[in-house]
C-alpha cells in the first residue's frame, strides 16, 4: 500500500483526483484532506482544487459510470508496486512491503481554469512531486497500524488482572468485558478479597488476594495467558518473579507500573511509536506513562526539528492521584487551584527524554476535574516553520492512527475525558517562526493506561489492534 502524503496533497500544491479503496485504513485520512468525495462499490473517489462546479459534476457521473477505470494507464499501477517496493527497500527492509491496495490518482500543479480535470487525468497520470520550495520531506507514517491481516489468534486469551481495585484496574475490567477475545479469569485485591467483581458479565469472577506463590503455581499449570500488573510502583517485582521461575514461562506479561519501563529486557509498549511487530513479539511489556504517552506523541514528528529542550506543562486530572487520600486528590483542597508537584526529575519527564532521544523538561500539576490530562508544550525550532507547516507534519507522521487526532484548534480535556485516544493541535508558532507552542490531550485512565494496555496485549496475543477498544 502506497500512501499519498499531504505534502502532495495539498491545494497551494495541485488540483488532483485519486481513488481509494473503501475499505483502506487510512480513508479517514483521506477524507480529512479532500474537498469532496463519492463512493462507487468498494472504492471512493476523493478530489481537491476543483473550482468548476460542472467539472465536479462530469467527475461523479464519469465515476459512477467507469469507476477508477476514468484515470486510463493501467501501467500506473506497477509503477505503485515499484515505488513501494523502493521506499521499504530505503527504510532498512524492518517490515516486508505487501502492496495491498494501489490507488489510481491524477496530480498536477494548478491549472489555469480553462483546464479540465477529467480530461488531463486521462491524457496524462503521473506520480505527485513534492514542491521544491519544501525545506524538509514529509513522510506517512513509518509504523502504520497492522492490518487486519496480522490478526493470528482466535482463540480467546485468559488473562488474569493483579491489582484490581484501582481506577486503572476498573477501566481494563470494562474494556475486557467488551472484548471478543479476552477471557478475564482472575483478579487479585487485598482490600476487595471475597467481594464479587462488578462490571464483567462473562463469568462469575470473586476477587481473591493471589500471592506470588499463587501466581507460580497457575503459571505451572500454564493457566493463563497474560498477566496484567497493574500495582502501584515497587511492589511488582515478586509477582513477575514468580511467572519468570515458573516452569512453562510462556505467558505475556504487561506491567503498568513504572518498575520496568528503564528495563532493557522488557518492550516499551506505545504503538503508535514504537514498532509495533516488536511489541508483537514481546513477551514483556511495560506501559508507557500516561503523561509521558502524550507528551511523546505531542513532541515526537518534531524531533528532527527541534531547536532546543521542549518544555512540557501537563494538567491531570485528580485520579491521576490514585484512590490513595492525598492533598493532590482532596477536592476541597483542589477547588480553586492548580497543584504543582515534582517540578524537576519526575520520573515520566526521564521517561520522555529517554524514549525520544532528546532532553525534555516537564512540569506536572494536578486540577479539580476527575480525568483527563492536558499538555502545553514550548517546542523551540531549528528552522523557521509555519504552523500549516507543523500541523502537515503531525497528520502525516499519524496517518491512520484511528485513536490520534491531529485538529488546527487545541483539543480540550472536556472532550477527551473518557474517550480512547490523544488528541493534539493548537500549533501557535511564534512571530520567529522558530518555536511552536502544541497542545495535547489524553485521558489517564483510559489511553494513558488501560485501553494502551489492550492495545498491547492485543497485538502481544495476535488480535486485531483495535480490537475491544471503541472508536
Amino acid at each position: 500500500m502506497l500512501p499519498i502524503t499531504s505534502s502532495q496533497v495539498s491545494r497551494k500544491i495541485t488540483q488532483s483526483v485519486y481513488t481509494v479503496k473503501a475499505d483502506d485504513e487510512n480513508l479517514t485520512w483521506f477524507f480529512d484532506k479532500a474537498e469532496g468525495s463519492l463512493p462507487k462499490e468498494g472504492e471512493v473517489m476523493f478530489w481537491y482544487g476543483i473550482e468548476s462546479g460542472d467539472e465536479v459534476k462530469e467527475l461523479m457521473m464519469e465515476f459512477a459510470k467507469h469507476g477508477r477505470d476514468i484515470f486510463g494507464d493501467i501501467n500506473l499501477e506497477s509503477r505503485l508496486h515499484k515505488a513501494a517496493r523502493a521506499a521499504m527497500s530505503a527504510s532498512g527492509g524492518k517490515r516486508r512491503a505487501t502492496v495491498q491496495q494501489a490507488r489510481a490518482f491524477s496530480t498536477y500543479s494548478r491549472p489555469s481554469t480553462h483546464r479540465n480535470v477529467l480530461r488531463d487525468s486521462r491524457q496524462r497520470v503521473s506520480a505527485p512531486v513534492t514542491p521544491s520550495s519544501r525545506t524538509y520531506a514529509t513522510t506517512t507514517n513509518p509504523n502504520p497500524p497492522f492490518g487486519s491481516k496480522n490478526s493470528s489468534n482466535t482463540k480467546p486469551a485468559r488473562v488474569a488482572l493483579i491489582g484490581a481495585r484501582g481506577y486503572t484496574g476498573q477501566a481494563l475490567i470494562n474494556l475486557l468485558n467488551a472484548h471478543p477475545n479476552m477471557d478475564l479469569r482472575h483478579v487479585s485485591s487485598r482490600e476487595l478479597a471475597g467481594q464479587k467483581l462488578k462490571g464483567y458479565n462473562k463469568r462469575d469472577i470473586t476477587y481473591k488476594n493471589l500471592t506470588p506463590e499463587d501466581v507460580r503455581r497457575k503459571e505451572d499449570r500454564g493457566e493463563i495467558d497474560c498477566w496484567v500488573m497493574a500495582l502501584p510502583n515497587g511492589v511488582c517485582k515478586p509477582f513477575v518473579d514468580a511467572v519468570e521461575l515458573a516452569a512453562s514461562e510462556s505467558s505475556v506479561i504487561v506491567d503498568l507500573s513504572a518498575d520496568y519501563r528503564f528495563d532493557q529486557y522488557w518492550t516499551y509498549g506505545l504503538p503508535e511509536l514504537v514498532d509495533r511487530a516488536k511489541i508483537a513479539r514481546a513477551t514483556r511489556i511495560h506501559n508507557p506513562g500516561c503523561y509521558a504517552t502524550a507528551a511523546q506523541i505531542g513532541i515526537a514528528p518534531l524531533v528532527p526539528f527541534l531547536g532546543g529542550q521542549p518544555t512540557v506543562f501537563g494538567v491531570s486530572g485528580f485520579s491521576g492521584a490514585g484512590t490513595k487520600p492525598s492533598p493532590k486528590n482532596d477536592v476541597e483542597n483542589l477547588t480553586d487551584n492548580i497543584i504543582p508537584y515534582s517540578l524537576t526529575d519526575h520520573i515520566h519527564e526521564r521517561e520522555i527524554s529517554v524514549q525520544l532521544g532528546t532532553s525534555v523538561a516537564f512540569i506536572p500539576h494536578v486540577a479539580v476535574w476527575f480525568q483527563g490530562i492536558h499538555h502545553t508544550i514550548s517546542i523551540p525550532l531549528s528552522r523557521p516553520m509555519t504552523s500549516r507547516d507543523i500541523r502537515t507534519l503531525y497528520q502525516d507522521r499519524y496517518a491512520g492512527e484511528k485513536i490520534v487526532k491531529v485538529t488546527g484548534e487545541p483539543p480540550l480535556v472536556k472532550n477527551i475525558s473518557g474517550k480512547h485516544g490523544v488528541g493534539v493541535g493548537g500549533f501557535g508558532v511564534h512571530s520567529s517562526g522558530t518555536r511552536v507552542a502544541v497542545n495535547a490531550t489524553i485521558d489517564n485512565l483510559l489511553k494513558g493506561a488501560a485501553t494502551q494496555c489492550l492495545q498491547n496485549m492485543n497485538l502481544a496475543l495476535g488480535f486485531g489492534k483495535y480490537e475491544g477498544i471503541p472508536i
